[in-house]
């Protein structure tokens, strides 16, 4: 019963987070309007509304003007209701485990914006960070992940810095062997941005999370996860190049929280 009420507790919230992703975006209040049809712009019905099942009963379709319901919906609440559940059965409920569930709910919505619109709104990841820093069992545990972000914030913010450095320079160092009379007092150079100031957001939750062994397993996993994807865009144009990093991110880091124990058992054994 306690896991079935994790997981209706978690696809409620996945079903706010649904209007989150469709709505902050667009810097459309995520308050004030009632949940309604993108299509004819009807408003809901409660009904319309319940967790997963409104879209089996409704059959992927508006009942108003029958245009498609995108499977994000459902997919949504179903990871979300996942999430607090596993959480429940790893932790039990109680209020650091919602806490930290909220965290990872909203690294969920970080993902999708990200996979979808290429952004990540710092609203949200502060929001992430703040859930991730007081899900602690005690004062104590609050003040470690707090120490953890820091030093995560810090580690990224240093190696946005050296990446972006040297991709510049190598730019800059191109550049030069092309320069004519006419732009010879001009950069025509880019700044390269290694990363952006998202991610480096993303690794301080990582490290309220996780703590600084964990993390460090989390990154080296992310890559992984996406290097496969990196490997299929190699030959696509520049702008298909771009792939969202922060669904890699949050899937790792919550491999890595479930997976915590066996994983520092190994780094012990073996180092």
């Amino acid at each position: 019963m306690e896991l079935l009420f994790a997981f209706i507790f978690g696809a409620v919230i996945g079903s706010f987070l649904n209007v989150v992703i469709l709505r902050l975006p667009k810097d459309e209040s995520i308050v004030f309007i009632s949940s309604h049809c993108t299509t004819c712009k009807n408003p809901l019905k409660p009904w319309h509304n319940i967790p997963i099942l409104s879209w089996l009963f409704l059959r992927g379709r508006c009942s108003f003007c029958g245009s498609k319901i995108s499977l994000q919906y459902p997919l949504i609440e179903l990871i979300s209701g996942f999430i607090f559940m596993i959480l429940a059965i790893k932790y039990g409920i109680n209020f650091p485990v919602t806490l930290i569930g909220f965290s990872f709910l909203t690294l969920l919505a970080l993902s999708m914006i990200d996979f979808r619109y290429k952004m990540i709104p710092d609203s949200l990841n502060l929001l992430a960070l703040v859930f991730a820093i007081f899900g602690a069992w005690n004062v104590n545990g609050i003040f470690t992940n707090l120490q953890n972000a820091l030093l995560f914030a810090g580690g990224f913010t240093l190696l946005r810095f050296a990446l972006s450095y040297m991709l510049t320079s190598s730019a800059h160092r191109h550049a030069k062997k092309t320069v004519t009379s006419w732009s010879k007092n001009y950069h025509t150079y880019p700044f390269i941005e290694a990363m952006g100031e998202g991610d480096i957001m993303v690794a301080a939750t990582m490290g309220a999370l996780l703590g600084a062994k964990l993390t460090l397993v989390a990154i080296f996993l992310s890559a992984l996860l996406a290097l496969p994807v990196m490997i299929l865009v190699m030959k696509k144009s520049k702008e298909e190049q771009r792939v969202p990093f922060v669904p890699f991110l949050a899937i790792a880091t919550f491999i890595t929280y479930i997976f915590d124990s066996p994983i520092l058992r190994y780094i012990e054994a073996n180092y």
